[in-house]
């Protein structure tokens, strides 16, 4: 009799939860998983005890090759319900205003590479290798085609969208793609380094400048700032209106480190 077994594995250490795919041989997502991540990703971000998620993959070879063509071949829709939050979870999934840190411990291909994207930071291991190669299957890498033009030159995206070649970590940190290059060995002790900073600080701050962030995206300066400026962003309204903000403030006139309780 054969044990089906769960492909997402989580480990949570106070505030910060460390999810990692686990779906061996590659680490692909098919709809299950797509489901299973978007639960998971949905639940993290309503427990008000966590603040920073770690995302990264098991094993060494493989971050996320993206969707699982297989499974797709076998009837797993393409086109199909993803789950909450979209393909893998994060990408769609509304007010996710916690950051969350990609670990990408190796291949980090297709749809994998748009998860990574969906993050707020990426850390790549040394040996991490990067692309795009939706075109050579004869479809589109949307998820990318929106975000990657917004992120590094126009004329770069364009040509790994168009190409699908493979890029490595060195060059996905000249562009700007990757926070930083670790060390295999280093890489998950470098991720919870960052993961402790994030989650030692403020809370509403962070959700607040997650939301002007989005809000930004599409809309011209002064509109944000209006929005601003006169509360109508709610995570900014709650903030405005939050007992962190005063203690940041008595922190700083009592020349002390502040104690942030997200309220």
């Amino acid at each position: 009799m054969s044990t089906e077994i769960n492909p997402i594995k989580t480990e949570r250490d106070g505030a910060i939860l460390l999810i990692t795919l686990d779906r061996p041989k590659a680490n692909a997502i098919d709809l299950k998983t797509s489901h299973l991540m978007g639960e998971v990703f949905r639940d993290f971000r309503d427990d008000p005890d966590l603040r920073v998620a770690i995302l990264t993959g098991a094993g060494g070879k493989f971050f996320c090759p993206g969707w699982d063509l297989k499974a797709a071949a076998d009837g797993d829709a393409v086109d199909g319900d993803y789950g909450v939050g979209g393909f893998g979870g994060l990408q769609e999934l509304r007010d996710m205003n916690k950051p969350v840190i990609a670990a990408v411990n190796g291949i980090a291909c297709g749809g994998g590479l748009e998860l990574a994207l969906s993050a707020d930071m990426i850390l790549a291991a040394d040996h991490a290798s990067f692309a795009l190669p939706e075109i050579r299957s004869g479809t589109v890498a949307d998820a990318a085609s929106i975000k990657l033009p917004k992120r590094i030159p126009y004329h770069i995206a364009m040509e790994l969208l168009l190409t699908g070649r493979w890029f490595d970590a060195d060059e996905a940190h000249r562009w700007g793609l990757v926070n930083e290059i670790v060390p295999a060995d280093q890489l998950m002790n470098r991720a919870w380094e960052l993961a402790r900073l994030l989650a030692s600080g403020p809370p509403l701050v962070y959700a607040a400048i997650k939301e002007i962030v989005r809000d930004a995206e599409d809309s011209k300066f002064q509109t944000t700032m209006n929005r601003v400026t006169k509360r109508q962003l709610a995570s900014v309204d709650i903030l405005y209106s939050s007992d962190d903000q005063l203690e940041g403030a008595r922190a700083f006139a009592e020349k002390r480190d502040p104690v942030w309780k997200g309220k």
